[in-house]
């Protein structure tokens, strides 16, 4: 795998510690899948579906992601914590080149 098909991200965990993870942009993952591949700590209750939000993260950079979907939206709604700017479900961020560099920090839900 060539370095000029990966991306860095830097991943805040529940406690404050932060991950740097190479993350292939080929492979067309989503950052919940990509925080999974790292073997990092990520609920995503649901498997990817946006129907939990237990895949909550704040995203921290200026990055401009995708919008949100009717069903992200939703869920969101039910997290508490949210950041207007920056809440996203993890699933539903596909990871692109331009999104290199991009900082996220595991958000904290109404149920663990």
């Amino acid at each position: 795998m060539s370095l000029e098909n990966n991306i860095s991200i830097t991943l805040q965990d529940l406690q404050g510690e932060k991950h740097n993870l190479t993350v292939p942009i080929d492979m067309n993952l989503n950052l919940m899948e990509a925080i999974r591949l790292h073997e990092l700590p990520i609920k995503a209750t649901c498997g990817g579906m946006a129907m939990c939000a237990t895949c909550h993260v704040h995203v921290l950079s200026d990055h401009v992601l995708s919008p949100m979907g009717e069903e992200e939206e939703a869920m969101l709604d039910e997290a508490f914590v949210l950041d207007e700017k920056g809440s996203r479900l993890a699933c539903q961020i596909k990871l692109e080149s331009q999104m290199n560099g991009l900082e996220v920090a595991l958000g904290k839900l109404t149920e663990s």
